[in-house]
């Protein structure tokens, strides 16, 4: 799993690829998530649309980055996420701590309310 940041407008885009399963990857976004909102920077956008598969390491790792910035007092936003990843919120019944859109613009937008 790997993930890029971009600034879009009025949020923080994190695309994620691969695989989201935890490990030292979930390091790396929690400091990343620091460095923002130090800067500033407290609504993020995660782009799910290129996921194949997460495990629970991964939603733990969702969770974690959710309760970072709602603590900061920003928020973070899903978007794109794939039938399957959208099912395993569903089931786990993530869907109703997430905000989450259709699409990455709907996502980005809904920060301007």
């Amino acid at each position: 799993m790997s993930f890029n940041v971009n600034e879009r407008y009025n949020c923080v885009v994190i695309e994620f690829k691969g695989n989201i399963m935890g490990g030292p990857v979930a390091v790396e976004l929690n400091s990343k998530l620091h460095e923002l909102i130090d800067a500033g920077k407290k609504n993020i956008v995660v782009d799910l649309s290129k996921v194949k598969f997460m495990n629970s390491s991964g939603l733990g790792m969702l969770i974690g980055a959710l309760t970072t910035m709602r603590n900061s007092g920003g928020d973070l936003r899903i978007a794109n996420a794939t039938d399957k990843i959208e099912s395993l919120l569903i089931i786990t019944k993530l869907i109703t701590v997430f905000d989450h859109y259709r699409t990455l613009d709907e996502a980005v937008k809904s920060f301007e309310a």
